[in-house]
């Protein structure tokens, strides 16, 4: 039950980047989990496979390290994966539920770019979006490492709100007819638990020092002070989302502005100038080691056995 008090905590009162669906069923598991008989949700919003339980590099040393690191030297390519919902802290993490967390991700960035064999790496995204705690600041770093090598975002097949900040972060973005990006924006929700504990004749008294100190309380109605400190972070954010997006992807802040965190699919995100092209995550990497082995013939003229397009075939099961 503890762990589920913890839990709730990253979902309510909380600005989160993340699809309004996906908030939904947390509260409803939240709901559910903790017999919440929750009356009132009040919602302050925004301003306006291939390889699914393996990471890079952790999951080499649990096992294919061999095949995986033949693999990277055969075509120069690291594959990460940014599954499901993301949040701050691996601690975070629920074994029953995909998640990936920022301090995951940032260590295998930093292993792929200190990494000799690695010329290129792709980000494998397929997330709802997650936590706003550590998200700014990891796409920070993509952002900056991009100009150390090549970073591909291949969005297999979401990237919604805080997965296609990280995604906006990478070089580039290449998206499937069917994939999706946006829901650049910021939502919150508050519990309000107080008519559960009416009826079950729970009256809970709190003593408190400073004015804020018990704003967002599940156990009283919603205060206008609360409301207005909420809404307050939530624009917080949802400023800094806007503007991280305008600045890595060359666009005005109007224009991200002007998406309402709507989300678009195939070539309506690529006219919009939130992805860059269009093709199968299969496609987008086998393009992507063929352009390496072009890199490296270049720089190495004499003749290879191995194909592109064979180099392209060894990490086809990292997507």
């Amino acid at each position: 039950m503890k762990n589920f008090f913890r839990i709730a905590g990253m979902i309510f009162n909380q600005p989160l980047m993340v699809t309004d669906a996906m908030l939904d069923q947390a509260a409803h598991w939240a709901n559910q989990q903790l017999s919440l008989n929750i009356l009132n949700l009040s919602v302050s919003a925004t301003g306006a496979k291939m390889m699914e339980d393996d990471d890079y590099p952790s999951a080499q040393a649990a096992r294919g390290d061999d095949q995986r690191r033949q693999a990277i030297a055969d075509t120069g390519v690291a594959v990460i994966p940014v599954h499901g919902v993301l949040v701050s802290r691996s601690t975070q993490l629920n074994m029953c539920e995909t998640m990936t967390s920022y301090e995951q991700l940032r260590s295998q960035l930093n292993t792929a770019l200190s990494d000799p064999a690695v010329e290129h790496i792709v980000l494998d995204i397929d997330s709802p979006g997650g936590s706003t705690n550590g998200a700014f600041e990891l796409a920070d770093d993509i952002h900056a490492a991009r100009a150390i090598k090549p970073i591909t975002a291949i969005v297999n097949f979401s990237a919604f709100s805080a997965g296609y900040l990280l995604a906006s972060a990478a070089t580039d973005i290449s998206v499937s007819r069917t994939s999706g990006v946006g829901s650049i924006g910021v939502i919150a929700k508050h519990m309000d638990i107080s008519k559960r504990n009416e009826q079950q004749g729970v009256k809970v008294t709190t003593v408190y020092a400073g004015a804020h100190k018990n704003d967002l309380t599940p156990h009283e109605p919603l205060s206008d002070q609360s409301l207005q400190f909420l809404n307050d972070m939530v624009q917080g954010y949802y400023e800094q989302f806007v503007g991280a997006v305008a600045l890595y992807r060359g666009l005005t802040a109007d224009a991200v502005r002007a998406t309402e965190a709507n989300v678009y699919f195939g070539q309506k995100g690529i006219d919009l100038q939130l992805a860059d092209r269009i093709e199968t995550p299969q496609m987008a990497v086998n393009r992507i080691a063929a352009e390496v082995q072009q890199r490296r013939a270049e720089r190495n003229p004499k003749p290879t056995k191995i194909a592109a397009r064979a180099q392209a075939m060894a990490i086809q099961n990292q997507l």
